[in-house]
Parts: C-alpha cells; sequence; structure tokens
C-alpha cells in the first residue's frame, strides 16, 4: 500500500554573514532541518523518512525561526535556544542532540568531551556521528564540537562556516 499522505512544511531563506540560511519548518514550527544552503532541497534529504515533507512553501519569513537566525549572527548567541527543532532516530543519536543544545556558545567542547557528556565516554566515534547526522544546524549546535587540541574536525557547512560560528561565540 502505498502512503499517499502529504506533508507540509514551510521554508525560508535568510542572508546571513556565511551566506543564505535556509530552514525547514513543520506546521507546528519545529524545526525539521536547517543549514547555510540557498537550496531547500539539499536540507529535506536529511529529514528522518518519518518526518520528511513531500510538499514545500516557499515563505518570505518563519517568524520566530527566521528571526532567531537573523538576531544570532547579528550577536545575540542564545537567540537559537528557545526554537523548537524535531529530528528522529536511535536512541543515543537523539539523546546526544539534545546534549548539544545545552553546550553553550563560546565554550566548545571536543568529540570525546562530547561522548562523556553524552553518557558514553568510550563513543567517541558515536558522538562524531551524531554531529555528522544532525540535519537542523545551528539550532542543535554541533559546530561547537572540535577535535582535542582545537582543530575544527568536519562540518556538513564548510570549515569556513564552522570557523565563523566559533569565532562569533567566542
Amino acid at each position: 500500500m502505498t502512503d499517499n499522505i502529504v506533508r507540509s512544511a514551510d521554508v525560508a531563506t535568510v542572508d546571513t554573514p556565511i551566506g543564505p540560511f535556509t530552514a525547514v519548518v513543520d506546521s507546528d514550527g519545529a524545526v525539521l532541518a536547517s543549514g547555510w544552503t540557498g537550496d531547500p532541497t539539499t536540507l529535506t534529504g536529511l529529514i528522518h523518512a518519518t518526518l520528511r515533507p513531500t510538499e514545500l512553501r516557499l515563505r518570505d519569513s518563519l517568524g520566530a525561526v527566521t528571526q532567531a537566525v537573523t538576531d544570532y549572527h547579528a550577536g545575540d548567541l542564545t537567540a537559537i535556544d528557545a526554537i523548537p527543532v524535531r529530528q528522529r532516530s536511535g536512541e543515543f543519536l537523539v539523546h546526544a542532540w539534545d546534549i548539544l543544545r545545552k553546550v553553550p556558545a563560546g565554550e566548545p567542547v571536543t568529540y570525546t568531551e562530547f561522548a562523556g557528556l553524552s553518557g558514553r565516554p568510550a563513543a567517541t566515534r558515536a558522538a562524531a556521528n551524531a554531529c555528522a547526522r544532525n540535519a537542523v544546524a545551528l539550532f542543535v549546535p554541533c559546530h561547537r564540537v572540535v577535535r582535542i587540541g582545537g582543530a575544527l574536525g568536519g562540518f556538513r557547512w564548510g570549515l569556513d562556516a564552522k570557523r565563523w560560528l566559533l569565532t562569533h561565540e567566542g
């Protein structure tokens, strides 16, 4: 049987100092995917299949979400904290994403420290995987996780963007 349910989501792009930032938002205002791209289709593939919209409605603004992105880039580093997000995966990844939201701006942690904060100190690779699979960049601030010694590690949106974010928060 084919699932013919239409899942709609709103999408908007705002200019930032790092380039265009696009967010895909569910009907209740929760961010499903976001990142520094002007192409919403780049983001929809990151959304868990059970949450993935089949229809995107382009908007000029997503209200509180767009305002939080603008405010964050303008210097209000806590503007993103109250924005709801929705991601699905296994128990560890969901927990790790919740933990990432608690890492304060200006206080990056190493992948090893992030694994420990997530309750699995030996699971450094799993912690790195949580960063790599994070669909809601900025709102789940995976950019705040770095390698031991301060090397940047990876970032879906590029190391220049990660460097800018860490400097902005520092």
